[in-house]
């Protein structure tokens, strides 16, 4: 899912079911406003609800699952990653390819013609999730959500890669809603970590939830340099006046696309990289939910 700042339908090379967690997921799947939802936490009296949109491979990914259960795992908060895919991830086949658990191990011809048998079905793929109707998905489960918590529980929400533009959507006035006449938010923090597919400045303008973003030095996709842009559309609405929710950026290193969902535990760097990204997500819901 290559960061572009023009075509918002690209495709990711990077995000991957590499070593991440141990264990099994312990959540169920329950079906939430009509979406498939991998729910894990406290349902009794959480203190918030974390949303998690994934990366493109989606709740088959079990690395996804077990992220929201170290977001869960304190007791306070109750973590739901929707199945925004509608049951149709990308291939794990294909993330095997692109960046194996073992980079050494892997073969030149393994990879292309792994490659080459993959693209196809990556490219239809893409065809079958453009912007428009992904974020109508996103923004319909967010309102349905907002209208059921109002006034109970704050929502926060968790982009990763592919789920990342989608935290700068959802943390957007043009999407906010009116419930009891007030124009509220459909999120009340939001965090995008390594995210795909940005689109400068329409995705960064008019921000009313604070966002928090991570973003990989060494990141091949999500290019650093797109850091730079976001804190100088934040300058220029400041200084024109608006007012702008607190935007916050972490630099990861050596953050390699993927870094919060793929890190390998057994590397020293990318264990600190994976580790330090639950930790910006719980505490940026901590300050804001």
């Amino acid at each position: 899912m290559a960061t572009s700042s023009k075509n918002p339908d690209t495709i990711c090379e990077q995000c991957i079911s590499g070593s991440i967690h141990k264990g099994l997921p312990k959540g169920t799947i329950e079906k939430v406003h009509g979406l498939d939802t991998y729910i894990i936490g406290n349902r009794t009296n959480p203190r918030g609800i974390i949303v998690v949109y994934t990366d493109v491979f989606g709740l088959e990914l079990p690395n996804n699952k077990l992220i929201a259960d170290s977001y869960a795992a304190s007791g306070e908060w109750l973590v739901y990653v929707p199945d925004f895919f509608k049951g149709d991830p990308m291939s794990l086949s294909l993330a095997n390819v692109l960046i194996p658990v073992s980079k050494a191990k892997q073969s030149g011809l393994s990879f292309f013609t792994g490659l080459l048998g993959n693209l196809p079905s990556a490219v239809m793929w893409m065809q079958r999730h453009k912007a428009g109707p992904t974020t109508e998905t996103c923004v319909n489960f967010f309102q349905e959500l907002r209208k059921e918590t109002y006034g109970k529980l704050k929502i926060g929400m968790v982009g990763m890669c592919w789920g990342g533009r989608y935290s700068f959507q959802m943390a957007q006035e043009k999407h906010m809603i009116e419930i009891e006449g007030k124009k509220v938010p459909l999120v009340d923090a939001a965090v995008a970590l390594h995210p795909s597919n940005l689109v400068f400045p329409e995705d960064a303008e008019g921000l009313v939830a604070p966002l928090s973003c991570g973003w990989g030095e060494k990141d091949t996709n999500t290019k650093i340099e797109l850091k730079g842009q976001l804190e100088e559309i934040v300058r220029k609405e400041k200084a024109a006046g608006k007012t702008v929710a607190e935007v916050v950026n972490q630099v990861y290193t050596p953050g390699r696309h993927g870094f919060a969902v793929r890190g390998d535990p057994d590397d020293p760097q990318e264990k600190k990289c994976l580790e330090d990204s639950v930790t910006q997500v719980l505490e940026w819901c901590d300050k804001w939910l």
